[in-house]
């Protein structure tokens, strides 16, 4: 039985994350490195040159939807994150791009391990860059194909972002 007037906050308690609702100033170990949600998606970055890019999240409690699956949104942060990265590696520091399309299509649940997600880019036409990324179980069973298209912003350079091998 469903009940419209039954409210829950996802958001536990005890959290100790900042609530500061930005706009946020980043200090990021370098340019091919994992940002802060990348980091609580606990994603590792393997590898990311020449227009390839592969990482690796494990399947955590809380990345579990309803059923006890992998939580969809999960794998595709980790799709769009292994293209971000395939981008970053042929594209200089600072350079300011963004996702502007995907399409996804989930061929089987994750339910345990760690999950890789290998990207390569497959074209480029002036300031719009397209990839493929599939994702992969434990088992090497390919679990999500994932395409999108970035576009990269004409001389706009990233202005919040600081990256610590800068300083060095």
């Amino acid at each position: 039985m469903s009940d419209s007037n039954h409210k829950d906050k996802c958001a536990t308690e005890d959290s100790s994350a900042d609530n500061d609702t930005g706009p946020h100033q980043l200090e990021m170990e370098s340019w091919i490195s994992c940002a802060p949600y990348e980091r609580l998606l606990t994603m590792n970055i393997v590898e990311a040159a020449d227009g390839k890019a592969t990482l690796t999240m494990p399947f955590l409690l809380q990345y579990a939807q309803g059923a006890g699956l992998m939580h969809g949104g999960a794998l595709i942060s980790l799709a769009d994150t292994a293209l971000v990265m395939a981008i970053k590696s042929i594209l200089p520091p600072y350079t300011h791009f963004a996702t502007t399309h995907v399409e996804a299509n989930y061929l089987k649940p994750v339910t345990q391990g760690i999950v890789t997600a290998q990207a390569k880019l497959t074209d480029r036409q002036e300031r719009v860059v397209t990839g493929e990324v599939g994702v992969y179980s434990e088992t090497e069973e390919q679990v999500l194909a994932f395409t999108a298209q970035f576009k990269i912003a004409r001389d706009a350079k990233l202005r919040q972002v600081m990256f610590a091998d800068d300083r060095v």
